[in-house]
């Protein structure tokens, strides 16, 4: 029986007896709301409480430290909901991306992507990242190598590392590639995105083909992918080459509205994009020991290089023009 309070009242024969009163029953324990899920304000909800609840949520996650980072670290929370997001507009209303051969892509286990590299800044390494995280069926995210440049510029290395890019070296890659991540590669390197425009579509050399014995060793598929429309962003007419010298770049690119733009130079063209994955090249079935029989590897580089080559022709023959 619950507490009760006595007060003194009169009774019929005027003497003072006491009659219990129950006490208000206590007000029930509120639940604790615990973290925002985007989730319920799913449906008829307006399309900016959504995105609220999912920057509160986030925000929750960030200040609790409830997230996590791997050891090369790759920060999958932050990606998801603060890298990756101003570069959609890009993607979808800007350069209008259409990606094709996704299905080849697994939706688990390790796989190299290996492909083309061009536009004088790195863009089209972006807008492949993308096209695997919101469009492939497994939304995987795609855990880029990059040259050591990248890692050294202050500021950009730590983000670069948050997004899940390391280093373009083959213990990184094999580590990876064994862990069961999706491994992207730009053989090219500062080759391809540093070409003059009058070399557009052209393959560069892709190296020694440290790529293909990271994935021989690792019996991981590669997967080659052809990027048309970066070349055309940035059209390279010149190299300063002094200028890059004295900043320790690998080139300094001008193009009709950079610098004479200023800023403004820096905005890309609107250049229509396809992206396109092609099949798998099985290496399970190959000896791992083949990664140190160099004609093996060199005929596999040349394989990949040339399968990306004839797609990006096909691809262009396709485009109706550079921006549609």
């Amino acid at each position: 029986m619950g507490d009760a309070r006595v007060i003194p009242l009169h009774g019929d024969d005027g003497s003072r007896r006491p009659r219990p009163v129950p006490a208000p029953p206590p007000e029930p324990a509120r639940p604790d709301p615990g973290p925002i899920d985007p989730e319920l304000l799913a449906g008829d909800r307006p399309d900016w409480e959504r995105k609220l609840a999912g920057g509160l949520a986030f925000l929750r996650r960030r200040i609790t430290g409830d997230y996590e980072v791997d050891d090369f670290g790759f920060d999958r929370d932050l990606t998801e909901h603060l890298l990756a997001p101003p570069f959609r507009p890009l993607y979808e209303k800007w350069f209008r991306v259409e990606a094709t051969g996704l299905q080849h892509v697994p939706d688990t286990g390790g796989a190299l992507v290996v492909a083309n590299h061009s536009g004088t800044v790195p863009l089209d390494a972006v807008m492949t990242t993308l096209a695997l995280l919101d469009h492939h069926p497994a939304h995987r995210h795609l855990r880029m190598l990059g040259a050591d440049l990248v890692f050294r510029t202050p500021g950009l290395g730590a983000l670069a590392r948050k997004s899940g890019q390391t280093l373009a070296c083959n213990p990184d890659a094999e580590r990876l590639l064994s862990a069961g991540e999706l491994v992207g590669v730009w053989p090219e390197g500062f080759k391809g995105i540093g070409k003059p425009y009058a070399d557009r579509y052209k393959l560069q050399r892709f190296g020694r083909g440290g790529f293909v014995g990271a994935a021989l060793r690792t019996r991981v598929p590669i997967i080659p992918c052809s990027i048309v429309g970066a070349e055309e962003i940035y059209p390279m007419i010149g190299n300063a080459r002094t200028v890059a010298r004295l900043l320790g770049f690998p080139y300094f690119p001008i193009t009709p509205t950079f610098p004479l733009l200023g800023p403004l130079g820096a905005v890309p063209l609107p250049s229509k994009w396809y992206i396109e994955f092609g099949e798998p090249i099985d290496t399970a079935s190959l000896d791992s020991d083949g990664a140190d029989d160099p004609m093996l590897v060199f005929n596999l580089t040349d394989q990949v290089r040339e399968t990306i080559q004839q797609t990006l022709y096909r691809l262009l023959l396709q485009r109706r023009s550079v921006f549609r």
